[in-house]
């Protein structure tokens, strides 16, 4: 077990790793050469533009790649204080409302456990020093120093748990009134959210699923009649769904080849006097030499004569269009109505459901049949279930790492090797979290798959299944079989050399001390792992990797960014894990407290800066993960209360144990009437809302112009023009004006002077976005004395 020493070099380790990562990060983030890395979100919104192509200085070609201005090194800090000085209101404008509650999830962190740990420390630590219990038992058990200040060094039936018992009360009533305040502020942010969102495909469509087949009618004149004779005030147009996966599969091949005949053109403009050629070998390293450009041009001639029947196959072959339509209405209350409400008689068939907006949409799941998804949950719930118990073997060989002391006892010959003081605290104070995070590592992309193969039709929905699992495992694997296995390991000489009788003794005694374990694991997660997470080490080497040998267009050194967006299916489940253990661990062993709190201030300023200048959320869900956020920690509140319960049963509490079989209740009739109370918000919309927005909209919007738009803002994306299935690839929003009028557009290829012509329109706009930027930066100055992150950001080269 982890003694005071072992967790002192655990903190040395893990503080100076993330030192030197934020010291370089610090540095990395100045230099020209890695702009687009550092401040990706700024040129996805092209409010950025590169400082390689402004370079004005005497050393041209080497300020291209390395920043020559000495005064921004002496002040490579100012990263710190701009991460925090966009408000709220501005995040939700710049980066939506999910980032902005999901940072809100780090306060809400730091407002429970923050006092909890001031009184908490004031009250418990005198009673747990003073118990004196663990001074007698040194010799049958493994204990160490820290143990000393949990409730395990307290006597069996003392009248001193009525403290820890008072102490549980107190936090659990603390928690929930901070949770209930949360839900009811982040709930009045979603309204209002939606309620100033401009109109928006999503508002006004609904999924429907499941259309029965009838004889002698397509599946388009099926959704006309039934919602013609339905709703006939209301509704407005469909578009079915097409099975289009095998079409989208060509349309990326040829994306391919018209970036590369993009860049040999560019190439053949550079230096006409050389038509650029390439050999048809094995990856062009030998074979007859040809024009490069008229290869790639006949490649997609040909490619496009296929793609033109594939097409026609789609639209006129009945088996490529499936069971299902996005079905619009004229007003969000015909759509509300429709999307809350039961069609048919028989209840599986015309399912409705609000339709995610048009970037979330997985299209490749809407050509999954009903019957189909039914076997398809069945399949994933087991095989997550033998995943789940599998991943024990390796959490116990990381829990044996963890308590080599016990291991010591059982198997004296490793005692030359334990007993080598430098080695033991490294494998004690630092491997054990470290390993744990490296088989968690590949576990969201194995859960992320099996989500998908599940069926959900949103990237959302995927997202937030993912995270449902990966909680699960978290909570079976990560807490509750670390405690089991180590446990079990770290007494197996108790186990193997006491009677029966005393085994639920020893457990009682050793669950608390387990806090050692999980605080190595917060400093290598929580602190050097925030840190890395800055650094984006792995994203910089890729970036720099592609530009070096992948990118030729400028297409393609935006996607080489790759920004991505905050990892909800990985970053959320970790999360409510330090919800849990400190939830845990906050009566029985206080210590951790502090650790749990540096993790949630330090993470919160990352995510912070992370979200302002580089993630691009590729949806936006209006903050609908936060039920389940809610619903975690209300379980993580329930969990600590029975282990409290268990732990005082074997320390022979038994008039004070019952006071607590009441908390549990409580805390369960509070969840149920926050579900009641809020949910709601997050499952349905307001006919009441939906109303009002319509009253709104009725004198300046044209039902025509939302005609044309919403009969073809849930077509495919590879049936759109390739320039809007790019953005589409990209996660860039489209979508943020109102409705426009629109027709759908063919597909078109690009030719140099098109190329040219978007350049040159994008450099106009770069150049209106910094003039405006500029106005608002010198009024701003003028009124408040100082500068928002956004112009710091923009003037920062």
């Amino acid at each position: 077990m982890a003694s005071l020493g072992d967790i002192g070099v655990s903190a040395l380790i893990n503080i100076i790793t993330a030192f030197a990562f934020l010291i370089a990060f610090a540095l990395l983030r100045i230099q020209p050469i890695n702009d687009r890395v550092y401040f990706s979100k700024w040129y996805l919104i092209g409010a950025r533009s590169s400082p390689r192509s402004n370079n004005n200085n005497g050393s041209f070609n080497v300020g291209k790649f390395v920043n020559l201005n000495y005064k921004t090194y002496l002040t490579f800090l100012n990263w710190m204080p701009q991460a925090l000085r966009m408000k709220e209101p501005e995040i939700i404008e710049h980066a939506g409302l999910d980032s902005a509650a999901f940072l809100r999830i780090y306060v809400l962190g730091l407002k429970i456990f923050g006092p909890a740990a001031i009184v908490i420390f004031l009250v418990l630590i005198p009673v747990n020093v003073s118990g004196g219990i663990l001074f007698y038992l040194s010799k049958e058990l493994v204990i160490s120093d820290i143990d000393k200040l949990s409730i395990s060094n307290v006597q069996p039936e003392s009248p001193k748990f009525f403290a820890h018992i008072f102490m549980m009360y107190a936090f659990t009533f603390w928690a929930c009134y901070m949770l209930y305040k949360e839900y009811d502020l982040v709930t009045s942010m979603r309204l209002n959210f939606l309620a100033s969102k401009s109109r928006q495909a999503e508002q006004f469509t609904v999924l429907v699923k499941n259309v029965p087949r009838v004889p002698d009618r397509s599946v388009s004149d099926t959704v006309d009649h039934f919602f013609k004779k339905n709703h006939s005030a209301h509704y407005l147009c469909h578009q079915v769904v097409y099975n289009a996966n095998k079409y989208a599969r060509a349309v990326r091949k040829r994306q391919k080849l018209q970036n590369r005949l993009d860049y040999n053109h560019l190439k053949f403009e550079r230096h006409p006097e050389k038509r650029p050629t390439k050999k048809m070998g094995f990856l062009g390293l030998w074979g007859k030499k040809v024009d490069s450009i008229e290869y790639y041009q006949q490649q997609i001639k040909e490619l496009d004569e296929k793609l033109t029947e594939e097409h026609q196959k789609i639209v006129k072959d009945p088996k490529s269009i499936m069971q299902a339509a996005f079905v619009s209405f004229n007003s969000r209350w015909g759509a509300a109505i429709c999307a809350q409400t039961q069609q048919s008689k028989n209840p599986i068939i015309w399912l409705t459901d609000w339709a995610p907006e048009p970037r979330d949409v997985y299209w490749k799941n809407l050509a999954i049949s009903f019957v189909s998804l039914t076997i398809r949950k069945l399949v994933i719930s087991v095989a997550v279930f033998a995943l789940v118990f599998f991943y024990i073997i390796p959490i116990a060989f990381v829990q044996s790492l963890a308590n080599l002391d016990g291991l010591e006892k059982v198997a004296p010959f490793l005692r030359p090797l334990i007993e080598w003081s430098l080695f033991k605290s490294f494998l004690q104070g630092f491997l054990p979290g470290l390993a744990l995070k490296i088989f968690l590592w590949l576990l969201p992309r194995i859960l992320m798959t099996m989500s998908k193969i599940e069926g959900h039709v949103a990237f959302s929905e995927l997202e937030r299944s993912t995270a449902a699992k990966y909680y699960f495992f978290m909570l079976v694997n990560v807490f509750l079989g670390s405690i089991a296995t180590g446990t079990a390991i770290e007494q197996l000489h108790s186990f193997l050399n006491e009677s029966p009788t005393q085994i639920p003794r020893t457990i009682g005694v050793s669950i608390p001390m387990k806090a050692t374990f999980f605080i190595t694991y917060i400093m290598v997660d929580g602190w050097a792992g925030m840190a890395g997470e800055i650094l984006r080490l792995k994203p910089l080497i890729m970036f720099h990797l592609k530009n070096t040998l992948l990118v030729k267009t400028e297409r393609d050194k935006q996607k080489a960014m790759n920004p991505k967006g905050i990892d909800f299916p990985e970053a959320i489940p970790s999360l409510q894990l330090y919800f849990l253990m400190g939830a845990v661990y906050a009566v029985v062993t206080p210590i951790l407290l502090p650790f749990i709190l540096i993790f949630f201030a330090f993470a919160y300023f990352v995510y912070r800066h992370q979200i302002i200048n580089v993630y691009n959320q590729r949806y936006e869900s209006a903050a609908g993960f936060w039920p389940h956020v809610h619903t975690r920690i209300i379980a993580s509140l329930i969990i600590s209360q029975l282990l409290l319960m268990g732990l005082l049963s074997t320390k022979k509490a038994v008039n004070s144990t019952p006071l607590l079989v009441v908390l549990p209740i409580l805390t369960l009739t509070f969840h149920k009437y926050c579900k009641s109370r809020f949910e709601p918000a997050f499952r349905k919309y307001p006919l009441e809302e939906a109303v009002e927005k319509d009253t709104q909209d009725e004198v300046t919007e044209s039902e025509d112009d939302m005609k044309a738009y919403l009969c073809d803002a849930y077509l495919h994306p590879v049936l759109h023009s390739f320039e809007e299935f790019e953005l589409f690839e990209l996660g860039v929003d489209t979508n943020r004006a109102k409705i426009p009028s629109r027709r759908p557009t063919k597909l078109v290829s690009h030719s140099p002077s098109s190329l040219n012509v978007q350049e040159n329109e994008a450099s106009t706009k770069m150049q209106q976005v910094e003039l405006v930027v500029e106005q608002h930066e010198s009024q701003y100055s003028h009124h408040h004395h100082k500068t928002s992150t956004l112009d710091v950001e923009m003037t920062h080269h």
